[in-house]
């Protein structure tokens, strides 16, 4: 075979190639070790993975299993998010109940009377200011309507049923508004979950709180007057203290008709005509610096009567509106009750003989002056002049009495120089009165009637800053009567004075010191000078009265503050009169004419009936005693 010199070369470069290849494989190539450990790299990498995907179905599984537990879970469907709110209205009132916990969410007063600090409408509470839990014991776990999610399943008008799912049943809350009231009827029925409840159970707990809105300018005022009130089955209202420190706390073992959460001037009443069952109030101011726009919370802890049944639902009635007398009275006349559940003590009217004043006169006073429709300035200037004549007899005694006695001050500065000496001080007082009795005066003439216009002047200091009517209404520079008239507001609050100065408090200040001074002089010119003396503390409480008045009531509302402006303005426009038109010399003439009939009575051995002749009689009885031990003193040895 000729071989030229290309074919050799070719072969050889394959040989080379070949020969190459075999040497690269066999020093490359890896070792027996390096395969084993490359193997084992792979397997682990294989389980790893195999692993992974084993704990993902064991997961899918496990979901699986735990859905499939829930759905036999009574309470699983009602806990599913179904977030949303249904509104329902009648002439007064727009409810909103949210779907979680099928509770009210907001309520708003539609009537145009009542607005806010923006002009818009009343809002009690919204959002999650209000919480109003149910809570029912299970066998295995309890119910929570806070926790749960409602549907509404029957809507008409001003009526709504929200359901629950449990089971194969329900819980069910229903809403009905009363038409033109402040009302809404409550009921809350169990449909085919008997058997999730123990034997025993007959009862709800229901955890009822509330963040009380500030509905009024004045945060101090209004917070004074929030608070919890309730009334008890033996038809006894009763409120947990509102002017104590920031937070108050009662528990109980009784039950009640009604719980209320109140501010100034509107309430929300809870009404079981089977009675609460109250464990726990409490009342926790919040800090107006930290949460403004806000009052107090108010929460109470209370259990009501339940039938697992579902036979008989639990029935509650809402009452969802303002503080006005004549307004609780009207709805609570819709309300079918066997008692007596004076819904109108919710406006604070004082104390019990105060309260029956307020109750039976001013408010019926009142009430006919507004409906005259004026203006409420005019009103209550109208409210003055009536009260003033009313008491203008009671007055004008008063006044009498003290002229009586200071046209008698000679005769009385002549038994003061008779009598000198220190141990004749019971003499000369006897002395004095009785010359009083012969003259038919008595000390005391002018403070019992000005003592019987207090409770009048009490009444109102209650009624006034209650009224509701004064609510928004202007007069003058006041825009609101209900509250303070800041004609100078500084921004900033300063102690003991606040952030602003009321015009009128200022003015009620400065008419009460033009009256005390016409009362003092009056009280003066029937003094001896040993008396005057003696008085001249009272001169300086004169003027340091009204500066008190004024740190107390520069938060008052400008309505209070205006009445009493009118009522000293006026009460010392009549003190000028009386003192203007009495004649010294004719009541002298008076006096002395009675002066002398009562010496013929006494001829006769007829002694005049009077409180000054009582007074007498029990001072010489009393010097008598004296006279007695002094005696008996010296004839000690």
């Amino acid at each position: 075979m000729n071989l030229d010199k290309n074919t050799v070369i070719g072969w050889v470069l394959m040989a080379l190639v070949m020969f190459g290849f075999i040497a690269y494989e066999r020093y490359t190539a890896p070792t027996q070790e390096e395969i084993q450990q490359w193997q084992a790299q792979q397997d682990s990498i294989k389980a790893a993975e195999m692993n992974k995907q084993l704990q993902k179905q064991t997961q899918e599984t496990r979901a699986l299993m735990e859905q499939a537990s829930d759905s036999l879970n009574p309470l699983f469907a009602a806990s599913q998010k179904n977030p949303g709110t249904t509104v329902i209205k009648n002439e007064l009132l727009a409810l909103t109940i949210d779907n979680r916990g099928g509770q009210l969410t907001k309520v708003e007063l539609l009537d145009s009377t009542y607005k806010n600090q923006q002009g818009g409408n009343v809002v009690l509470f919204q959002g999650e200011e209000n919480v109003f839990n149910l809570q029912l014991d299970g066998k295995t776990e309890n119910i929570h309507t806070g926790d749960l999610y409602f549907s509404a399943t029957e809507q008409q008008g001003g009526s709504l049923t929200m359901s629950a799912p449990i089971g194969n049943g329900s819980l069910d809350i229903s809403y009905s508004l009363v038409p033109n009231s402040y009302l809404v009827n409550i009921d809350i029925q169990a449909h085919g979950i008997e058997g999730f409840f123990p034997s025993k159970t007959k009862s709800m707990n229901i955890q009822w709180s509330q963040l009380m809105t500030q509905q009024e300018k004045g945060w101090d005022f209004e917070n004074r007057y929030s608070t919890i009130t309730y009334r008890d089955l033996d038809e006894d209202t009763h409120e947990l203290s509102s002017m104590g420190g920031d937070e108050e706390e009662d528990e109980f073992e009784e039950k009640t008709k009604w719980v209320s959460f109140k501010t100034q001037f509107f309430s929300q009443i809870l009404i079981a005509e089977q009675g609460f069952g109250i464990n726990r109030l409490k009342s926790t101011k919040v800090n107006k610096d930290e949460q403004p726009g806000y009052l107090k919370t108010l929460e109470g802890d209370l259990t009501a009567e339940f039938d697992p049944s579902g036979k008989k639902p639990t029935s509650f009635i809402m009452y969802l509106g303002p503080n006005k007398f004549s307004t609780l009275t009207e709805n609570e006349k819709l309300i079918s009750s066997d008692s007596d559940l004076d819904l109108r003590s919710l406006v604070y009217l004082g104390w019990p003989v105060i309260r029956w004043i307020n109750r039976f006169f001013m408010i019926y006073l009142f009430d006919w002056l507004t409906g005259w429709g004026l203006n409420m300035g005019i009103v209550l200037l109208i409210l003055t002049l009536l009260i003033k004549v009313l008491v203008y007899p009671l007055m004008k005694k008063s006044y009498m009495s003290s002229a009586r006695m200071r046209v008698l001050r000679p005769k009385i500065e002549e038994v003061t120089k008779k009598y000198t000496k220190p141990e004749d001080a019971m003499l000369k007082q006897q002395e004095t009165m009785k010359l009083y009795s012969e003259y038919g005066v008595s000390p005391m003439g002018g403070c019992l009637p000005m003592l019987i216009q207090m409770p009048v002047w009490i009444a109102l200091f209650n009624f006034i800053p209650n009224a509701i009517e004064l609510r928004g209404q202007s007069f003058l520079w006041a825009k609101d009567l209900s509250t303070y008239d800041d004609v100078i507001n500084w921004g900033f609050n300063i102690w003991g004075i606040g952030d602003h100065i009321s015009l009128f408090c200022i003015l009620w200040c400065v008419a009460t010191v033009a009256s005390s001074m016409f009362s003092m002089k009056q009280q003066q010119d029937s003094m001896t000078p040993e008396q005057a003396q003696q008085m001249s503390m009272m001169k300086y409480m004169t003027y340091i009265m009204p500066l008190i008045f004024f740190f107390s009531f520069n938060n008052y509302s400008s309505g209070l503050n205006y009445y009493y402006f009118l009522s000293a303005l006026t009460s010392a426009l009549m003190m000028w009169y009386l003192r203007r038109s009495t004649d010294d010399a004719k009541l002298l003439a008076q006096l002395e004419e009675r002066h002398k009939q009562r010496k013929a009575q006494a001829a006769t051995g007829k002694k005049p009936s009077s409180m000054m002749s009582r007074l007498q009689a029990m001072q010489q009885k009393q010097m008598e005693i004296l006279q007695q031990q002094q005696q008996a003193k010296k004839n000690e040895p």
